[in-house]
């Protein structure tokens, strides 16, 4: 396998994100852009994308916040995330400038994107497909659903699978049940898989598993939502 990072723009701001493909595979693969939780490219965004390259794909994890922001303490991740949900427009120009990259990389099929986000970097993807991206799919994981243009829900060219914990505080049922009702409005092809006994956070293996706090890891959950993530790719890609 092969990794490296990836040094790119956004308006005058560095942004550095990180790159896993499998280069024993010749020809043009599709492409999978990754934006992480809220700790930014740091080490659980870089697994996962070197799990996606193991399935084939050329995966790029993209940079939200940009180079060597990489907060660690809940107040500075709080702080920097917040920075985007606020701003929902700098947010889309985030997800069009990694999209720019992954779609240039000569190992990609410019013809085969998707997207899949966790937490604060699953609503990204989600902007991203309400502001008309080319993505064939996307997927997220335990992500913030809400946005301030439902309406924009109808340029979403792909298809949507939505992987949230069904005992979320972060996400509560009427911000789903509202995106529920946005998707269809917009007469989007979506799924939303609900996990029992999951929190948020359900796919971060660093927390610990204690169901009673707001978010923990739950490894049920983690691996089915893994395994519904590639079905949904190899159908999006067939």
């Amino acid at each position: 396998m092969q990794t490296r990072d990836i040094e790119y723009k956004h308006g005058s701001d560095i942004l550095e994100g990180f790159l896993a493909v499998d280069d024993t595979k010749v020809g043009r693969h599709p492409g999978i852009l990754l934006f992480p939780e809220w700790y930014g490219v740091a080490e659980h965004a870089k697994a996962r994308a070197k799990m996606l390259a193991e399935l084939g794909y050329v995966a790029f994890a993209a940079d939200m916040y940009g180079k060597g922001v990489r907060p660690t303490q809940f107040d500075d991740c709080a702080r920097e995330a917040g920075k985007y949900q606020r701003d929902r427009q700098l947010m889309r120009g985030r997800g069009r400038a990694g999209l720019d990259v992954l779609r240039s990389l000569p190992e990609v099929d410019p013809h085969k994107l998707a997207g899949i986000g966790y937490c604060v970097g699953g609503t990204l993807v989600l902007e991203l497909a309400r502001d008309g991206a080319d993505l064939s799919g996307v997927v997220t994981f335990h992500a913030a659903l809400n946005t301030p243009r439902p309406q924009d829900a109808k340029n979403i060219k792909g298809r949507i699978l939505v992987l949230h914990g069904a005992d979320d505080p972060l996400v509560p049922d009427t911000e789903v049940l509202a995106f529920e009702k946005e998707m269809r409005g917009a007469k989007v092809d979506w799924q939303l898989v609900s996990y029992g006994n999951t929190v948020h956070s359900f796919t971060n293996w660093d927390l610990d598993s204690d169901h009673s706090k707001p978010a923990a890891y739950n490894t049920k959950s983690d691996t089915r939502s893994w395994v519904a993530m590639r079905a949904f790719f190899e159908e999006v890609f067939a």
